[in-house]
């Protein structure tokens, strides 16, 4: 006798597929929100203010165009990792731990969907 590889059901799947979809959804809109806030090159008029207020203005908007760009980047990283997500679900290798092959409890994937280790391994790595 074959021993059965640990896995959720096609009904399990295609209710995580969903969440990832809207996941994947919502994470582009706010990326491209993120985006076109630190890629913003029109201002609001404060060319002619005084020059005391300029350098500030300047730092502070340099400053949070960083900021906006770290956000950006993580957002990024956030969508491939959802995409990764979805590529397992269709391989119907989503929700197995890459550590200890056991099945990621429900509750944790529809919370992080784009796990790949279960608690108890998370644990382990500490």
């Amino acid at each position: 006798m074959v021993d059965e590889v640990a896995r959720y059901s096609d009904a399990d799947l295609a209710e995580f597929k969903e969440i990832i979809l809207n996941k994947i959804h919502k994470a582009q809109s706010d990326l491209d929100l993120i985006k076109s806030a630190y890629m913003n090159d029109l201002n609001n008029g404060t060319d002619d203010t005084s020059p005391t207020f300029k350098a500030f203005e300047e730092g502070s908007e340099t400053m949070s165009k960083e900021a906006n760009s770290q956000l950006a980047i993580r957002q990024e990283k956030f969508i491939r990792d959802l995409k990764n997500a979805l590529f397992r679900v269709e391989n119907k290798t989503y929700g197995v731990c890459k550590v200890t092959g056991k099945l990621i409890g429900k509750e944790r994937l529809k919370i992080v969907p784009h796990a790949t280790m279960s608690i108890e391994a998370k644990n382990l790595q500490r």
